[in-house]
């Protein structure tokens, strides 16, 4: 029996960037182009032998090769790892960049979270820049079981489990929906990148944030995973065994959410009453499948069931709302919304019965005027039927949100309704109708945005003028 070869390091990353290269390359728009990769590159160890084996790919493939190195300012040692960075790089004749960057806000989040993000932006970023499409970073086997047991002690789901993928685009992280993301060393483990690097002589920087245990990840890299290595030794290719199990798993969650949700899917909402016939696991599966379509931010198991609780059991008539922290979960007519998270506008009065005029303007003819404390602009468009423009120009006019109570008269076969009514019967959501101003001449309501023009003051002509709202 002919004994199997060892694959080497450097043909367990020829093969997976080749991989990740054909996947870019299957849009037929970047085909034609020559290949361009570029290498995250810390100055760490990881990174440093990252950036040797794709300059050696690069040389024997015929592929233009860049390293980005993005400085934080968060070390005093910033400056040094950048000018490291920058020597390795012309040593090799590698397109070499840096960028630097500021946490601003770390929110919640904390500095490790921000520093990911920001860097990560400024990556996707560097790539657009340079008209590269697929970025490789330096994961490797230890990253992907430490990433596994994070999770896990975060009490994931198969989203969180499911670990790093070899490849993936991420536009939300990189803010560059053109780029693929490849980790070529993921099957491999830090032990042999340690060899790597000592056989290549290839010099690196150490970051000393690496040593602070008060970081998640720093605390099982140097307390957990030594004692799991030491009664569970390969303990990490099993971890990355049970990350592909839960990604197959995940894949067919997606799937189910996929003919759920267009079972479901009314225009931009759910029909309440058919998420009621699936099962509450069945519930969960969709509605987080439609926040990460939103691009919205995952809720909680037991912030997802209060919330199903609710939207699913209030009677058929109830205006519910379920708040966010990226939107308004909202009911409407056995309908199932997600609404953005407005502010205020200044035209807006909290007192309904105060009798304070709205905003009073003249028209003079103008095509258009913004008026930014109702959130929006009012057009002024030509038609054969409405306002004699004459007439129009010489009325005080006030704009404002309904007080109660306004009434309209859509066409003059039909009846003078209240407001609300019109909102009713055009399906008007009741949040939506807060923001909706009306257009008043004395004694005359002229407009109600979303609804329409009066006909009592319409006549027909050339250059007649007739409102139409937009909000911004």
């Amino acid at each position: 029996m002919k004994k199997q070869q060892i694959p080497t390091l450097s043909s367990i990353f020829a093969q997976a960037t080749s991989a990740a290269l054909a996947r870019v390359q299957a849009d037929g728009s970047a085909a034609a182009a020559p290949a361009r990769i570029a290498v995250a590159l810390s100055g760490g160890l990881d990174s440093s032998a990252l950036l040797h084996l794709a300059h050696g790919y690069a040389r024997a493939h015929g592929v233009t090769l860049y390293a980005f190195h993005i400085h934080h300012g968060l070390s005093p040692n910033a400056d040094s790892w950048l000018a490291h960075c920058e020597q390795a790089c012309a040593a090799l004749g590698v397109a070499f960049e840096a960028q630097r960057v500021q946490l601003t806000d770390q929110g919640k989040t904390g500095t490790e979270a921000a520093a990911r993000k920001v860097r990560y932006a400024a990556l996707g970023g560097l790539c657009a820049r340079h008209g590269v499409r697929l970025l490789l970073t330096a994961h490797h086997l230890d990253d992907q079981a430490e990433t596994v047991l994070l999770q896990l002690l975060r009490g994931s789901g198969t989203a969180g489990l499911s670990g790093m993928d070899a490849a993936n685009a991420a536009p939300e992280l990189l803010a560059n929906p053109e780029l693929v993301m490849a980790r070529p060393l993921l099957p491999v483990s830090r032990k042999q990148l340690d060899a790597y690097v000592a056989t290549q002589q290839i010099s690196h920087i150490h970051d000393e944030s690496n040593d602070d245990a008060r970081f998640a990840r720093n605390a099982l890299r140097h307390k957990v995973m030594p004692a799991l290595a030491a009664a569970f030794p390969g303990f990490q290719e099993r971890f990355a065994r049970s990350a592909q199990h839960a990604q197959s798993a995940q894949r067919l969650l997606t799937e189910l959410a996929e003919q759920d949700l267009a079972l479901c899917l009314d225009g931009d909402s759910l029909d309440v009453a058919r998420l009621r016939g699936l099962s509450a696991d069945r519930c969960a599966n969709l509605l987080r499948h439609w926040f990460k379509l939103r691009q919205l931010r995952m809720p909680s198991s037991a912030w997802l069931g209060e919330m199903l609780t609710q939207l699913l059991e209030a009677r058929y008539d109830a205006q519910l709302l379920v708040t966010h922290p990226d939107c308004h979960v909202r009911r409407h007519r056995d309908r199932l919304y997600l609404t953005p998270k407005l502010e205020a506008l200044e035209g807006t009065r909290e007192d309904q019965f105060d009798q304070s005029p709205g905003t009073e303007f003249v028209w003079k003819g103008e095509s258009e005027l913004a008026f930014p404390a109702y959130g929006g602009v009012l057009h002024f468009e030509r038609a054969e039927q409405g306002l004699d423009p004459q007439w129009l120009q010489e009325q005080p006019l006030v704009i404002e949100f309904r007080r109660g109570g306004e009434r309209l008269k859509l066409a003059a076969n039909r009846p003078t309704r209240g407001i609300k009514y019109h909102y009713q019967a055009l399906s008007i959501p009741a949040w939506e109708r807060g923001r909706l101003p009306v257009v008043s001449a004395p004694q005359q309501l002229l407009f109600a945005a979303g609804i329409g023009m009066d006909c009592n003051k319409l006549t027909t002509g050339t250059d007649r003028i007739r409102l139409r709202w937009q909000a911004v």
